[in-house]
């Protein structure tokens, strides 16, 4: 697969010396600005499938008229986590 650009990126030049003043040895602006756009995909993705998630679950509770408190899914979460600490201990016995 060829690889393909990204369009030219015009800043300030105080902006410019700032991100190179960051950069880490043997790291280019052009692999700083890449790797910043590669994580800013994945957490727009990552929120997309978040919001999706969270409609889908409005669309179930509407549909199935079962709605579940803070308190509710807080203990549930509180015995899931109490479980698998029980469970990690038991494992390092």
């Amino acid at each position: 697969m060829k690889s393909a650009t990204l369009p030219p990126l015009r800043v300030e030049p105080e902006f410019r010396e700032k991100a190179q003043s960051v950069l880490r040895e043997g790291e280019t602006l052009s692999s700083f600005i890449e790797e910043a756009v590669r994580k800013q995909v994945e957490i727009r993705k990552s929120q997309a499938e978040f919001i999706a998630r969270g409609l889908a679950s409005l669309e179930d509770a509407e549909r199935t008229g079962v709605y579940y408190t803070t308190e509710d899914v807080l203990s549930s979460m509180r015995q899931k986590l109490e479980a698998a600490k029980a469970a990690r201990a038991s494992k390092q016995k």
